[in-house]
Formats: C-alpha cells, sequence, structure tokens
C-alpha cells in the first residue's frame, strides 16, 4: 500500500553504447546502484537484454533499465536527478498535497544541482526570434490574482534568474515575452544590471519577476533557469494532480537526460555531417 505522502513511478533508464561488454557492464553497476538505494523504495529493477543495431556506428548497442521506485517526493526527485531516466511514468498518487515551504525547498535543490549541469553542458531555455512576439500584459490587481489562484489553480511566486544582454529594456522586452511564450502571467518584472557579461558587448543582469502559472509551467522554469532565489507567495498548501505531477516528472527526467547525453548527440551530429560530406 502505498502511503499518502508517497509518490510510486516507473524509470526508464536508457543504456547505450559502443562495446557489449562495457555496456553490459554499466548496467549491472546501474541495476546494482538501485538495488542499493536506501532513500527510496526500489520495488523491482530489470534490465532488457544488450540488443545490436547493425545500422548504427556509434552506438551499437543499447537496453533498457526498468525500475518501480517509490518514496517521499522530494527523494523521488533526487533518485530522478541521480539516474537521468530517459521517461519516468507515473503510477500513483492521483493527488499529491504539498506545503509551499517544502515545495521552495525541493525546486532550490533541483535549482542548485541544474546549474552545475548547465554549467557543465550549456543552457536549456532556448526561444524563436522574439522581435515579433507582441509584448505581454504586466501587472494585474489582486482580484484578478485572486481568480488565476482559485479558478486557474495558478500558483504566485518570484524569482531571480541571471542573464546576459546588450541594454537592460531589451532584456526586460525579452524576458517578459519568454515568460510568456512559456505560459506565464506576469505580475511584475525588475532588471538589474549588475556589470560586464563574459562575452565582449554584452552586460550581466539580474531579472527578477513575479509570475503565475500551473504548477507544471513553474516545475519547468525553475529546472529551465535555475534561479538564484525563488519564493513561493500563494497559496500556502499546493495539490498536485496525476498529469500535473506525470508531466513536472517527465519534464525534469527529460531536461536531465538532454543535458547528460549533449556531449553524446554532438558526436552523433559529428559522424551524420562527415558521412554526409563523404557522400
Amino acid at each position: 500500500m502505498v502511503k499518502l505522502d508517497e509518490v510510486e513511478v516507473i524509470f526508464y533508464i536508457e543504456a547505450m553504447g559502443n562495446e557489449k561488454k562495457a555496456l553490459e557492464m554499466a548496467i549491472r553497476e546501474t541495476v546494482k546502484s538501485l538495488e542499493k538505494e536506501t532513500t527510496v523504495n526500489v520495488k523491482r529493477v530489470e534490465a532488457a537484454e544488450v540488443i545490436e543495431n547493425k545500422e548504427e556506428d556509434l552506438l551499437k548497442y543499447s537496453s533498457i533499465i526498468e525500475a518501480v521506485i517509490a518514496g517521499p517526493f522530494e527523494n523521488v526527485i533526487k533518485a530522478v536527478l541521480k539516474y537521468a531516466p530517459a521517461v519516468v511514468e507515473l503510477l500513483k498518487p492521483k493527488v499529491l498535497e504539498i506545503k509551499a515551504d517544502e515545495l521552495m525547498k525541493i525546486m532550490g535543490e533541483i535549482s542548485f544541482f541544474m546549474s552545475k549541469l548547465m554549467d557543465k553542458y550549456g543552457g536549456l531555455a532556448a526561444y524563436p526570434k522574439l522581435d515579433d512576439i507582441p509584448m505581454p500584459r504586466i501587472g494585474y490587481d489582486e482580484e484578478e490574482i485572486e481568480g488565476f489562484i482559485l479558478d486557474d489553480r495558478n500558483i504566485r511566486y518570484r524569482f531571480v534568474i541571471e542573464t546576459f544582454g546588450k541594454e537592460l529594456e531589451e532584456v526586460r522586452t525579452n524576458m517578459a515575452k519568454a515568460f510568456f511564450l512559456e505560459g506565464c502571467r506576469i505580475n511584475s518584472i525588475l532588471v538589474q544590471e549588475q556589470g560586464e557579461g563574459e562575452a565582449e558587448g554584452n552586460k550581466y543582469f539580474l531579472v527578477a519577476a513575479e509570475l503565475l502559472s500551473d504548477f507544471e509551467t513553474m516545475f519547468q522554469l525553475n529546472a529551465k533557469y535555475s534561479p538564484v532565489a525563488i519564493s513561493i507567495v500563494e497559496p500556502e498548501l499546493i495539490d498536485i494532480n496525476a498529469n500535473e505531477l506525470q508531466g513536472a516528472l517527465t519534464d525534469l527526467a527529460g531536461f536531465v537526460h538532454s543535458l547528460v547525453h549533449r556531449p553524446l548527440l554532438k558526436k552523433l551530429k559529428e559522424q551524420d555531417t562527415f558521412k554526409f560530406k563523404l557522400e
């Protein structure tokens, strides 16, 4: 029986390699690591047979590790960050209730972890050309905000991110449009110049915004931008339904999987380009 505060999921962990024996060893180590987990209950773990794809030159062999994991939301999140599954499937619960301060703590841990990954592999936030996007509305009265929270199940939150750009107003405009494209309502946005950026002609800015969105959008933004500070204004108790929880876990797993596999994908693209040029 699953406890009320427990989340149960299936991890599908992708394993790929060019050497069959090396891949089999890596799979065994991952399975062993899962079986030794103490912060989550690993109910079942199975590794599929390694298969060979003769059409591939760089990654000839592949397999999938399937693990059923249950535990507190925070610990399941840590397992997602650790194992970077290609897919996370939610089994339970139908609704998860969590206090705002507990969720902020979890999001802070995610932000810290993702910032380290992005320092190593590059950023995640990418948008089409923003020039043609109209400037979104900024600012709502308290009655409107109350309606968004009660009727649309929005969360009101503030966060501060670091970014680079040429001019303050341009950064403010672009960030407002980016938040709008992510699915946020913008109550306020403040940009402050901090000094010269790393690249010539760029400046370093801090962007502080108060936003309203659903849980999954907030969760995505936190992982994409790894804010230096985040706080949930209201509500104090957040209920997350199964679809939102499934989406949030899948998003986070996808972000981590994308980053840690970025060097591998780069090699594959370079190899395809090389083949194309030869042909």
